[in-house]
């Protein structure tokens, strides 16, 4: 997306987008002005709806801007990110342009400055331009790129980083919703590690991609127990992103890359099958914070271990009472084969240890337990750490991810360590389903400072929203990006 700067009297588009506040701005009257459309009486007459982040198409005869979209600012004095990111995500969806004028200054008052309305315009247009990939034949769909933009504001070198910020965050989280939305059939185990050794060849960042044959010799037995019944291979796949001349001071990044959940024996019911193959939702978040972060190029050394496979039903599968070791030769008793995800991720994370992590962050659509427990809208965490979980916590407010601690207590890690027969069981019982699912992969954590993400609920929206479409929604990859961020300074 190509950025330049103009002036009102150089604008060369046909579509402008101006911030429009209950009392418009003097920024709004002297754009207005100059291309001869009343805004305030708009406003006055009730023909522009002011409401935050509402957005309404203005009638004008300008001899080059034809279109004016106008987004609603509320009072206009506490113009949030959400409403800016969102009202430009209304945006997107309604231009069908190649080329944008935005009004940058009407988008500004004492707490919002240029810089962050220029990122913020980037985030919006990018995300709520994305569309769904689909696999039709036929489609009437005319989609217009959005290719260019100019800002309506003196050139300014502050600005036009942000803007590029801005973008690169959205792009990443699009990627990340593109995995996610991809069918199971195609987005297997093998063919996600082939798009991270493409992305790494992109974006200069190392990459390992272990075979099963190797898993198999290093021991994984928690990823090889999930991949019994599958004729999909396994995968554990490694990033490397060096931000610093010497590999220490590591922070690791681990997401659950299960490309599609049966249940396993623990079978799903129909229903709840349906969308499994979104299940892979962290890994397609550490694969999208891995593009944004190989980009910005924080100072900060960063590792992303992948775990990878199906989980499917067999002759060979792994049934309930079966007792698995893992990667750390601890042992396992299988209650639910359904509770797959916290096999992968355990000999993930100890993997990210030995490439020399020295803090981890784990991301999965883990249970739905996080859901029953705080609803669709916000991703559930665990930590060991409160000074690293408060670094993520400010990431996450300034993306606007909502994130909600739970507690994990010394009773809670009584009953994942419970069984006859094993070290640990996988699944202790419902109630505090996330808490456990968590709560298992912290075990093989040990005292490294730690944070886990569940995003079962987040990873996948059911109906469109203003930066998005019903489907994948590429949750965390902003905060985790905005986090590395944060760490290197």
């Amino acid at each position: 997306m190509q950025l330049t700067f103009t002036d009102v009297q150089h604008m060369n588009t046909t579509t402008l987008v101006i911030g429009v506040a209950k009392h418009p701005s003097e920024a709004v009257q002297q754009v207005a002005a100059a291309i001869n459309v009343p805004v305030v009486d708009f406003v006055k007459a009730g023909d522009v709806d002011t409401t935050a982040g509402a957005l309404t198409k203005l009638p004008i005869a300008h001899d080059i801007v034809k279109r004016v979209y106008a987004i609603g600012l509320g009072d206009g004095k506490d113009i949030s990110t959400e409403t800016v990111r969102n009202g430009f995500g209304l945006a997107a969806k309604a231009l069908k342009a190649s080329n944008v004028t935005i009004a940058l200054e009407t988008f500004t008052n004492d707490v919002l400055d240029a810089q962050q309305a220029a990122y913020l315009a980037a985030e919006g247009l990018v995300l709520g331009g994305y569309n769904v990939p689909n696999y039709k034949t036929t489609s009437n769909a005319q989609d217009v790129t959005l290719e260019a933009v100019a800002l309506l504001a003196e050139e300014d070198e502050a600005i036009m980083e942000s803007f590029t910020v801005g973008r690169i965050y959205a792009e990443a989280q699009n990627e990340a919703r593109s995995l996610v939305n991809m069918p199971p059939n195609m987005l297997t185990a093998t063919a996600l590690a082939d798009y991270a050794v493409d992305l790494a060849a992109q974006f200069d960042l190392d990459v390992e991609v272990l075979t099963k044959q190797e898993i198999t010799e290093l021991g994984m037995g928690g990823i090889l127990a999930v991949n019994k019944g599958s004729v999909e291979e396994p995968r554990v796949i490694t990033l490397k992103y060096k931000g610093t001349d010497n590999w220490d001071d590591v922070i690791g990044l681990v997401g659950k890359g299960v490309t599609y959940d049966t249940g396993g024996y623990s079978l799903k019911p129909k229903d709840g099958m349906v969308g499994m193959k979104g299940d892979m939702g962290g890994a397609a978040a550490v694969l999208g914070a891995m593009r944004a972060i190989a980009q910005l190029k924080p100072a900060k050394n960063v590792v992303a271990v992948i775990g990878s496979t199906d989980n499917m039903i067999s002759g060979e599968a792994i049934k309930p009472d079966d007792v698995i070791t893992m990667y750390n030769g601890k042992t396992v008793e299988v209650l639910n084969t359904d509770a797959e995800g916290r096999l992968v991720l355990a000999d993930a994370v100890v993997y990210a240890q030995q490439q020399g992590a020295k803090a981890i962050v784990d991301v999965a659509t883990l249970t739905g337990g996080v859901i029953v427990a705080l609803g669709m809208d916000k991703t559930g965490a665990l930590t060991n750490d409160d000074a690293l979980f408060e670094t993520l916590l400010e990431a996450s407010i300034d993306t606007d991810e909502f994130v909600w601690r739970l507690p994990l207590t010394e009773n809670d890690k009584k009953r994942i360590r419970k069984s006859d027969v094993a070290d640990y069981n996988n699944s202790p019982g419902r109630d505090g389903h996330m808490i456990f699912g968590g709560g298992f992969v912290g075990e093989f954590v040990g005292d490294m400072p730690w944070i886990h993400l569940d995003i079962a609920g987040t990873s996948e929206a059911k109906a469109a929203s203003p930066i998005g479409q019903a489907g994948g929604t590429g949750v965390m990859v902003r905060t985790l990006t905005a986090f590395v961020e944060q760490l290197a300074e």
